[in-house]
């Protein structure tokens, strides 16, 4: 039977930040979804020019739930890959006991990880700056953008990935990030022994999930029965899944699964 994978995109971009993941894995014999979040199933120049008003008010238990009922209806298992918040809702699924095995690529942090780094908090200050953001769609400007996910791409990269990938996004889904350790949002049992595989890789440069980030995050897996895996890629920035070089995580990936077998 074939296998399922279910990529799951991050803030600020849409299922096209997969594309090249997609075709990699498409050419392995896998089949492949990728969905995107609500409000953000239009194309990235029409959500540029006029994003969905429903967005303002989109929360972190709204994607998951709706990421769940998505799963749930597969025949099969997928395995479930997420970049940056979608590396966070990889493992609030699997704690649901959702996915044959999940990869975290670069992910935004569980309650109980500590992530404020200066380079973290820096990438990330326009979104807790704005006024009234938690209930507003941001755009977000190119040089915050340059900052949390380009800073190593010359800057003619960095302008085209700006263009082709960037879509306003919930301010709401921050907040709730940077009050994590007020509530149960976030919350992940990593002692869940039950759970599927876990592989969660760090770009070495990122500044906005900083590697040490997700090195902790791994850590608090330890105490679990359940296969939790790390990798670090030096010289990686968050946009890890789409810089060039890509292939490599791609493939690292692609092993880790089969290992799975």
């Amino acid at each position: 039977m074939q296998k399922t994978i279910i990529f799951i995109h991050g803030a600020w971009v849409t299922p096209k930040c997969w594309d090249r993941f997609a075709s990699f894995f498409i050419e392995k014999g896998y089949r492949v979804i990728a969905p995107s979040w609500p409000f953000k199933e239009k194309t990235v120049e029409e959500q540029q020019k006029n994003p969905d008003p429903g967005l303002a008010h989109l929360g972190i238990k709204e994607i998951v739930d709706y990421y769940a009922e998505i799963i749930k209806k597969e025949t099969g298992s997928p395995i479930l890959i997420g970049h940056s918040f979608g590396g966070l809702f990889v493992q609030m699924l699997l704690d649901r006991g959702l996915g044959s095995a999940g990869i975290a690529i670069d992910p935004a942090p569980p309650k109980g990880v500590f992530s404020l780094y200066p380079s973290a908090i820096w990438g990330l200050r326009f979104t807790l700056l704005t006024p009234f953001g938690w209930r507003r769609a941001l755009h977000w400007p190119f040089r915050h953008f340059r900052y949390a996910f380009v800073h190593t791409l010359s800057p003619q990269e960095q302008l085209k990935a700006y263009k082709n990938y960037v879509v306003p996004e919930s301010g709401r889904i921050f907040w709730q990030a940077a009050l994590s350790p007020l509530t149960n949002t976030l919350h992940v049992n990593f002692k869940n022994n039950t759970r599927s595989p876990l592989l969660i890789i760090a770009g070495g440069l990122d500044h906005v999930v900083p590697a040490a980030v997700n090195r902790s995050n791994y850590k608090k897996y330890l105490g679990s029965k359940s296969r939790t895996d790390f990798k670090e890629f030096p010289g990686r920035v968050h946009w890890i899944i789409a810089e060039p070089g890509w292939q490599e995580i791609a493939e690292y990936i692609s092993n880790w699964i089969s290992s799975q077998k």
